[in-house]
């Protein structure tokens, strides 16, 4: 696994990160404690990353996924491992922030959470009141570093503007081959602000796997002059190419396909195939 350092924070993250946003019928079943097969599978997923090196893994108090994530993490290290949640937009008021993210640590079985992100930005809340709570959070020891989920680049540098002793690390957005959207000015701005860009839905919810026709074809090129990688590895490692502080979470379903998403580090597409896919996903 490669890692590289978060947003200027001086950690190590695995570049490919886990993901644990499991879809609506999990959060329902999750809810009503039915189907331990398949927590168990995502349980065992989730460790199977961490055995072969990834110490990424983002969760959300929306996904009830945090105790799948406390379970999978127990029996490691805890301060070897990076561990993001978020804050429900339901809960952006200052007192109802911090008593979300004492709940999030409850279910984490946590003594603290790595990255605290906003999940959605709110028209209701002022992003000062919530950027106070968040900034408490950090003063007490509970969050280390500050992030949002979201936010397009206008609502990210309010929110920057709102902080008084702390900085904004990271944003979690929509990104993948085929959901560039962020590239006209949020990453840029990332990038040159040294803030993350955390890629959800990294391989479009699995149009990426399967490509069409065109993209297929230049994946099955590209695929022979890179030890046989697949089109998951290569829609991965296309967006770990956008940038140094990009990170990809593709969601960790199954053991199998965690080690498959992993075996997107260690190598680079060039500028010509990189190029070459663009223009065929289009």
């Amino acid at each position: 696994m490669e890692y590289r350092e978060f947003a200027g924070t001086g950690i190590k993250v695995s570049e490919i990160g886990m993901g644990t946003y499991y879809g609506p019928s999990f959060i329902a079943t999750a809810f009503l404690f039915r189907h331990q097969d398949r927590r168990d599978r995502k349980i065992a997923a989730l460790k199977k990353g961490i055995d072969i090196g990834i110490n990424f893994i983002d969760t959300a108090e929306i996904y009830n996924t945090e105790s799948i994530v406390a379970e999978a993490i127990k029996d490691y290290r805890r301060d070897e491992l990076f561990i993001a949640t978020k804050v429900s937009p339901n809960h952006l008021k200052y007192d109802s922030l911090l008593k979300a993210a004492q709940r999030s640590l409850k279910r984490l079985r946590c003594s603290y959470i790595d990255l605290y992100q906003i999940h959605w930005p709110s028209r209701i809340v002022p992003i000062r009141d919530t950027m106070k709570a968040m900034e408490k959070l950090v003063e007490d020891g509970v969050v280390k570093y500050l992030g949002v989920s979201n936010f397009s680049l206008a609502q990210m540098v309010k929110a920057e503007e709102a902080l008084s002793k702390n900085r904004i690390v990271s944003n979690q957005v929509e990104y993948s081959l085929k959901s560039r959207g962020v590239e006209k000015d949020l990453l840029p701005y990332c990038l040159q602000n040294n803030i993350a860009i955390i890629a959800y839905r990294p391989l479009a919810n699995g149009a990426l796997t399967t490509p069409d026709f065109k993209l297929r074809a230049v994946m099955e090129e590209i695929s022979k002059k890179h030890g046989d990688s697949t089109p998951a590895q290569i829609a991965l490692n296309w967006l770990l190419n956008k940038g140094k502080n990009v990170f990809v979470i593709p969601r960790a379903s199954r053991p199998e396909r965690v080690v498959e998403n992993s075996g997107a580090a260690g190598w680079s597409l060039d500028v010509g195939e990189m190029s070459k896919m663009e223009e065929a996903a289009i």
